[in-house]
C-alpha cells in the first residue's frame, strides 16, 4: 500500500532474507569471510551465531548466491527438537535421498556414503547448513559429527555450517561435545548494527526500490529507528515498514523521529496487547483510584489512537479493493 503512496517498485523491508537487499555491514562482512574460510578447508565445521533476526540465514543465502553450483550441492535443515536419527533422515531427505521406512541405522548411513561418493565422482563437495542448532540434542549433534567422520577417497566427504542462538555458544563449550569443538575450523558471534549501519541498512534497502528521498528521513527518525531496534536488521525491517504504512496513511513525505516512536509504541503495544487489555475491562474507578493514574490514561490515549489509525487502514484497503473490483 505505502509503494504506491511513495512510488516505490517493490518492498524494501520484507522479513523473508532475500539476497537481493542483503547489506554487507562490517560484521556481516567478517562473517562471510569466516564462511569463505571455512569452506577453503574442504573439512569440519563452521559456526555463525547471533541474535533472532540478526542475519544468518541471510547470510547462507548470500554465500550461496556466490558458490558454483557445479561445485556444490547443498542441503538445508531447520531443526526443532529431533533425536539424532531423525536428523539423520531429515539430512539424507535434504540432499534429496527418499526415505526408508524400517530401515536400520547401519542401512541409512550406508546410503548417506554412497550419495557423497556419486557427488564426489561427478566434481561436487556436499555442504549441509544446520539452523537453529541450539535446539539439537546431544546425540543429535553426535550424530553430525558421525556424519563428518565419512570419507570418500581419504578426504572429508561432508562440510558443516552451523546457525545458531546466542545460547549455542556455551553448549559448544561444555565438555560434552568436546570432539565436535575440535572440528570446528571457522567461528564467528553476529552482532547487531551500529547506529551509523542502521541508518546506512535503510537508505540501502530504499534505494534498491527507486527511493527518490520521498519519504525524507529525518536524522533523527534513524537514530530512532536504531534506538528501538537494537540494530537488529529483522526488527529494523518489521519497524520500518510500519514507520512507512503510518506515513502513507497520514499522506505525509517526511518521517520523524515522533513517527518512528509512536509506531514503536504501536508494535510494543501489539506485541503485549494482552496486559493492555485486560487494564482497559477494569473498572474506571479502579483505573483511576491509584498513583498511576497519569501513565493509564497516556496508555489508553495510544491505544484509541492505534485503533483509530488501524480503521483508517481497513478503510483504504477496503477502499483499494472496491475500487479494483469496479475496474474489473
Amino acid at each position: 500500500m505505502y509503494e504506491k503512496f511513495y512510488n516505490l517498485s517493490g518492498t524494501p523491508f520484507l522479513l523473508t532474507p532475500d539476497t537481493r537487499f542483503f547489506f554487507g555491514s562490517s560484521g556481516h562482512s567478517r562473517a562471510i569471510s569466516h564462511l569463505v574460510f571455512g569452506l577453503s578447508q574442504h573439512e569440519g565445521f563452521i559456526v555463525i551465531t547471533g541474535e533472532v533476526g540478526a542475519g544468518k540465514t541471510t547470510l547462507v543465502e548470500q554465500l550461496w548466491s556466490q558458490l558454483d553450483r557445479n561445485t556444490y550441492v547443498m542441503a538445508r535443515v531447520v531443526t526443532t527438537q529431533v533425536s539424532g536419527d531423525d536428523l539423520l533422515r531429515l539430512v539424507m531427505a535434504n540432499f534429496g535421498l527418499g526415505d526408508t521406512p524400517g530401515a536400520d541405522k547401519a542401512t541409512l548411513l550406508r546410503r548417506f556414503e554412497h550419495m557423497v561418493r556419486d557427488q564426489r565422482r561427478m566434481g561436487r563437495r556436499c555442504l549441509l547448513v544446520v539452523d537453529e542448532v541450539q535446539s539439537l540434542s546431544l546425540a543429535a549433534l553426535e550424530e553430525l559429527r558421525m556424519l563428518s567422520n565419512i570419507t570418500v577417497d581419504g578426504r572429508a566427504s561432508v562440510q558443516t555450517i552451523l546457525l545458531g542462538q546466542p545460547q549455542f555458544r556455551p553448549i559448544l563449550a561444555s565438555k560434552d561435545v568436546e570432539q565436535l569443538r575440535q572440528r570446528v575450523l571457522a567461528s564467528y558471534h553476529l552482532g547487531p548494527l551500529s547506529a551509523e549501519e542502521t541508518r546506512a541498512y535503510i537508505e540501502h534497502r530504499l534505494r534498491l526500490v527507486d527511493w527518490q528521498d520521498d519519504p525524507h528521513w529525518d536524522d533523527d527518525a534513524f537514530l530512532a529507528a536504531y534506538k528501538h531496534s537494537g540494530g537488529i536488521p529483522r526488527r529494523i525491517n518489521t519497524l520500518c515498514s510500519r514507520v512507512l504504512l503510518y506515513g502513507a496513511l497520514e499522506e505525509v513525505h517526511t518521517i520523524t523521529s515522533d513517527m518512528v516512536d509512536a509506531t514503536a509504541g504501536e508494535l510494543s503495544q501489539d506485541l503485549g496487547a494482552g496486559g493492555q487489555t485486560a487494564a482497559i475491562a477494569a473498572p474506571a474507578g479502579a483505573l483511576l483510584a491509584g498513583p498511576d493514574t497519569d501513565e493509564i490514561l497516556r496508555r489508553l490515549e495510544a491505544l484509541e489512537a492505534g485503533a483509530a489509525r488501524q480503521e483508517r487502514v481497513f478503510r483504504r484497503v477496503l477502499d483499494m479493493l472496491g475500487a479494483r473490483s469496479g475496474d474489473a
